[in-house]
């Protein structure tokens, strides 16, 4: 039983995530969330448990949505191939820069991952396969009818990226990634085989990264790099660390509050009098203001300052009924 305690939540979150499409209209709005979940998750663990830093994550997303459009639009291969080559092309392109890449460290790793995003976009703008600078359109739909199908597809993965995040963190090689995150040199010395961790990592994280990026493909039929911007990454660091990095659903959590925040911010921009340039001055605004909020009063994010809360009362009230037992046995 203790074994499964950790999927019961991951259970519980499926079962609301498979009933609120039935009643959300804006199925659209929801489907980022999601997608921007499975990304974050593996986000997550490269960074929250690995250690490491990304700026960079666009660039995954970018690499499965152009797989999709290079094999079922240039290519004409079914859907279904490029739904699954997706993430395999994600995870092998991670896999081939992280062996130079993971070898440098703190903010030379996100400057140097922010470089391979960069590098993407100067592909897909110049090479015609890719775009060449117009984009790939009119993608071949994956499911037949309308939005609903796509949405609970990413719920399917999404659910499958969490129990795989869960059981890895859980198991022998999760613990000697979290090793990483206190000191390297400390893990080495342990037996934990460093650069070849860091790499699987990363290419777990590029996989989840591959699969966001398919399906938003085939659930808006273009992909061009415009599609994927640098801010972008930045908004899914952003997320991770609002919710609390060095937890699984404090990814969730933060997608939640980001998402639900730009979408309230956005709402405001359209209001009567205000200028064209009130949504994107608002929505940095509203990056800072969460930002320095949860830096401040919750330095760790949401998620783990609610466990420490919990923890912290369940403790006192053990403490007080210990105390009022002994009290009572010495009358």
């Amino acid at each position: 039983m203790r074994r499964l305690a950790p999927y019961i939540p991951i259970a519980a979150f499926a079962i609301v995530a498979i009933i609120l499409p039935l009643f959300v209209r804006d199925l659209t709005f929801l489907m980022q969330m999601l997608l921007s979940m499975i990304v974050v998750v593996g986000l997550t663990l490269f960074m929250g448990y690995a250690g490491q830093a990304s700026l960079g994550q666009s660039a995954f997303v970018a690499v499965g949505a152009l797989t999709v459009g290079v094999l079922c639009r240039q290519l004409g291969l079914p859907p279904v191939v490029g739904l699954l080559a997706a993430p395999v092309v994600a995870g092998a392109f991670a896999v081939a820069i992280g062996a130079p890449l993971l070898r440098l460290r703190g903010h030379y790793l996100a400057f140097g991952t922010l470089a391979v995003l960069l590098l993407v976009h100067l592909v897909m703008s110049t090479v015609p396969l890719f775009g060449g600078g117009v984009g790939i359109m009119g993608i071949p739909p994956l499911l037949p009818g309308g939005q609903l199908g796509y949405v609970y597809l990413a719920v399917g993965i999404l659910v499958i990226a969490l129990v795989v995040s869960q059981h890895l963190v859980a198991s022998r090689f999760g613990r000697g990634m979290r090793a990483l995150r206190g000191s390297e040199t400390a893990a080495a010395s342990s037996g934990v085989p460093v650069l070849r961790s860091k790499i699987q990592v990363f290419g777990l994280s590029a996989v989840f990264a591959g699969f966001a990026g398919a399906l938003s493909a085939f659930f808006i039929p273009f992909v061009s790099q415009d599609s994927f911007p640098a801010s972008k990454s930045f908004e899914y660091v952003i997320m991770a660390v609002v919710g609390g990095i060095g937890s699984l659903w404090g990814g969730i959590v933060g997608v939640l509050v980001i998402a639900v925040l730009l979408q309230v911010l956005n709402v405001l921009s359209t209001m009567p009098g205000l200028p064209a340039t009130a949504g994107p001055t608002l929505q940095y605004a509203g990056y800072a203001i969460v930002l320095v909020v949860v830096l401040l009063f919750l330095p760790d994010g949401i998620v783990p300052s609610i466990q420490k809360a919990w923890r912290r009362r369940v403790a006192s009230r053990k403490e007080k009924a210990s105390w009022r037992t002994s009290v009572s046995a010495h009358r």
